[in-house]
């Protein structure tokens, strides 16, 4: 292979994928291997058997492969073989192999024909192997048996795609030669994931079973279905060989001795046969990885990259060192600090982008829900037949203190919201599941020991309100003002702040009666501001359907269907217009009562009320609506006013005072304690070493983390003293490859050679073996270098073994050896595949 750094790449590889394995994570990166496709007794566990001399692998009738294996073949002057899942347990037994093998598959699978995705993981450590990665895949299968699913041949397809598809395995596709080569399954997937067949290799198997006087000779010259790696011919042990238990070896030179002695074959016999396949996988998967290096360079760094911040307060790590437990503490804590302002304040990397939280739910409770549940309170007033002035103060009192309860809920609301954002800040503590425990548990009590106070404080604004009724506010109308003739459109109510003509809200709102029989509904995009409700199709607002001016607009709630989920309110003019169309209101449907309740605060802050409910007294009958004398509705329309303005001054006071009174007390108070007496709570409330006891998912992660992170480091110091300007053998030039482009059913082409496959005639073939280069659109035999073989490696033609006199065969030629120098390790007996 050139150097020693490229004899060390497919170990490499190996590193690698027992290193992501055993931590059961790939790093994201895709390591280059071969994996072996075939139909179900094709004889891909014969050919893996072959390679490494020995038996080891289930045998058996139907589906055996039940797990991908991955197979990690090394050469080593001894020999035994090891998995991931026992890695120290040496097997020098491989019955005991192939029995771990059974075992490991039922456990995952059961015993009844079950198939998993989980792949084995054994590595062969042996003297006739040379360094190669397979895996071996469960063989494609049509009908269920056993235990297995009705789509098991569904999932055995999805299986072998998830380990082909990726751009740097390459495929060997096994097909059993007493099989139309035009049916094989295994050549078929290939070609949907590999059409330039850039990473396929065929190999044929059972040549032995032909038919008499048949043969698969245009198969393994590349004429009849042409591969662009072209073809390797293999012969197993028979059933009954196995059986006998017949020597590997004693079967690799059978299949030496076929090909040398077969009419069809002995012309390309040194292309042939299990050593020859192994011969060229080796080559093949180390030239791969060579192609791949670059690529898998740059993906290490990118994955170390991002692992060395984290992994940089674990490079030192002991777990019981006290001075890493204390900075640790200081340091989780001042964090929590820091988020959870930031969460109040809406900075930084703490806004959620997916729903209010924190700081933006707060704001919302005080500028829209608490101020819509003030105005709820507005529609609900008892006037009696009392004189002016006592009913005046009378009902303003009674007011007043139902002021209270939407007080009391606004701060029940902002305390919730507190408690969840503590919990969202705490998240980052679950490394030490003992310091979140105690700290929400700190920070969730003081909360709701300031609970207390907030609420007797703000309590207390409404007795002072109470206590007094200022009438000589510079704001309140006075009796003058008060007649009935002044006409009020709107609440006296102070409008609630908006930014100008700006939008208030945008959100999808469906209109329950839309269509013309009024039952259906249709969903639109819905923007709302300060002048008008607008819809579009959808959020792109480009095609907008209708603009909804808001003067005279209220609302009322709407009782939702019988048949439906939603949950309805409506628009309606005061004025008794149409509001849509031919619609006098737009009904206007959510998925929850929380998103009603909340679109109506966004009414309010454009200055879209609720309709008053019709008043009751105490005793809960109906006002009376029958005609009063007329000096006396003028007394009650006038107390009606006063209460108006009046209520309104207060009204408008609370809204300002109340987020003040919260935030002071309860939302600063608690930024305050977190900052500078939490850490002194935490020290006093259990021991230090108690506090910081990593949680068993820590623990685990950081030894994942750094296994990960140093196994990233030793592959880039390995392929850094790889050299990657070793020669190597170039991918063959296209072949014509239309054979498969029709639909399945369809008959093969005739035989014939394809273009690029054509010589001059009457060239000998002997000469090609010369030739200082491939010549153009010739493809090179499989595993062979560019430029001329060095003499002392090329080996000479046999005379007796030559095809007929004239032959085109593009593989008459011997293998051209790759230009490199021979590298026969020590110890290795003759005869034996290098």
């Amino acid at each position: 292979m050139g150097n020693r750094g490229m004899e060390e790449l497919i170990p490499l590889v190996n590193k690698l994928q027992d290193a992501f394995s055993s931590i059961g994570q790939s790093c994201h990166l895709d390591l280059p291997q071969i994996a072996v496709v075939g139909g179900q007794s094709a004889g891909k566990s014969s050919v893996l058997e072959n390679f490494v001399g020995r038996d080891f692998l289930p045998r058996g009738s139907g589906i055996v492969t039940r797990r991908p294996l991955i197979l990690q073949l090394i050469f080593s002057k001894t020999e035994y073989a090891e998995f991931l899942h026992c890695k120290s347990r040496k097997f020098t037994d491989f019955d005991e192999v192939r029995q771990e093998i059974e075992a490991e598959t039922d456990r995952v699978t059961g015993t009844n024909k079950g198939i998993s995705p989980v792949p084995i993981n054994l590595r062969v450590y042996s003297p006739h192997v040379l360094n190669l990665t397979l895996i071996d895949l469960p063989g494609i299968t049509k009908v269920p048996v056993g235990d297995q699913p009705q789509d098991i041949e569904f999932q055995i397809r999805e299986m072998i795609l998830q380990f082909i598809s990726r751009e740097s395995s390459l495929i060997l596709a096994v097909t059993p030669a007493n099989m139309d080569l035009a049916n094989s399954d295994a050549l078929k997937m290939a070609k949907e994931v590999d059409p330039q067949g850039l990473r396929t290799i065929g190999v044929i198997t059972k040549l032995d079973l032909m038919d008499e006087g048949t043969d698969a000779r245009d198969v393994l010259e590349n004429k009849l279905l042409p591969l662009r790696r072209g073809y390797i011919g293999v012969v197993n042990r028979s059933q009954k060989d196995i059986d006998g238990r017949k020597d590997i070896r004693a079967a690799l030179a059978a299949e030496r001795k076929f090909f040398l002695s077969h009419p069809a074959y002995r012309h390309m016999a040194e292309r042939m046969g299990t050593p020859h396949l192994q011969r060229v996988l080796n080559q093949q998967l180390t030239n791969h990885i060579r192609e791949t290096l670059p690529q898998l360079r740059s993906k290490l760094q990118s994955q170390l990259l991002s692992l060395e911040k984290e992994v940089e307060e674990y490079k030192n790590f002991r777990p019981d060192d006290p001075a890493r437990k204390t900075k640790a503490l200081l340091q989780m804590v001042q964090q929590f600090g820091v988020d959870f302002e930031k969460r109040i304040e809406g900075s930084g990397d703490q806004v959620d982008t997916l729903e209010l939280s924190g700081g933006a739910r707060i704001n919302r409770i005080f500028h829209e829900r608490f101020p819509f549940e003030l105005v709820k309170l507005c529609g609900v007033r008892e006037t009696g037949l009392f004189t002016p002035d006592l009913a005046f103060e009378a009902i303003v009192k009674k007011q007043v203190v139902k002021l209270k309860e939407p007080c009391l809920k606004c701060v029940d609301l902002v305390i919730q919201e507190l408690i969840n954002t503590v919990r969202q800040c705490t998240t980052k503590l679950g490394s030490y599941p003992r310091l979140r425990e105690e700290t929400e548990r700190i920070v969730t009590t003081h909360i709701r020991e300031r609970e207390g106070k907030t609420k007797d404080q703000i309590l207390l604004l409404i007795d002072i309100e109470l206590s007094y009724i200022n009438t000589n506010h510079e704001d309140f109308i006075g009796f003058a003002n008060s007649a009935p003739a002044q006409g009020r459109s709107r609440s006296l109510l102070t409008p609630l702040t908006r930014d100008g003509d700006g939008v208030i809200r945008r959100g999808w709102l469906t209109i329950n009666n839309i269509s013309i029989m009024k039952g259906g509904s249709k969903e639109y995009w819905f923007v709302l501001t300060a002048e008008s409700l607008s819809w579009y199709k959808d959020e792109e607002e480009k095609e907008k359907k209708y603009m909804l001016p808001l003067d005279n607009l209220k609302i009322r709630d709407v009782e939702k269907g019988f048949m439906s989920n939603k949950h309805v309110f409506a628009i309606f003019n005061t004025e008794q217009r149409n509001v849509y169309k031919d619609l006098r209101q737009i009904e206007l449907a959510c998925d929850s009562q929380e998103d009603v309740d909340s679109w109506k605060a966004s009414f309010l802050r454009a200055g879209v009320y609720p309709e008053k409910d019709q008043t009751e007294n105490e005793d809960g009958a109906q006002e009376n609506t029958f005609s009063m004398d007329p000096q006396l509705e003028r007394q009650v329309e006038t107390i009606r006013n006063l209460v108006d303005s009046y209520v309104g001054i207060i009204n408008k006071s609370i809204r300002d005072l109340m987020p003040k009174t919260i935030m002071h007390l309860m939302i600063n108070n608690t930024k305050d304690f977190i900052h500078s007496e939490l850490l002194a709570f935490l020290y006093s409330s259990s021991d230090q070493s108690s506090l910081m006891e990593e949680s068993a998912e820590q623990a685990q992660r950081r030894d994942e983390m750094l296994r990960m992170y140093h196994a990233l480091r030793e592959a880039l110091g390995i392929i850094g003293d790889i050299s990657t300007s070793t020669v190597s053998t170039p991918v063959p030039p296209p072949v014509d490859d239309t054979w498969l482009q029709p639909g399945p059913g369809h008959s093969p082409p005739p035989q014939r050679r394809p273009p690029s496959a054509l010589l001059p005639p009457g060239r000998p073939p002997s000469l090609r073996a010369a030739a200082p280069g491939p010549p153009p659109l010739l493809p090179l035999p499989v595993g062979a270098a560019p430029g001329p073989a060095p003499p002392a490696l090329a080996a000479p033609p046999i005379p007796s073994r030559l095809g007929p006199a004239g032959s085109n065969d593009p593989f008459a030629a011997p293998p051209q050896i790759p230009a490199r120098p021979a590298r026969i390790p020590p110890g290795i007996p003759p005869g034996v595949p290098r």
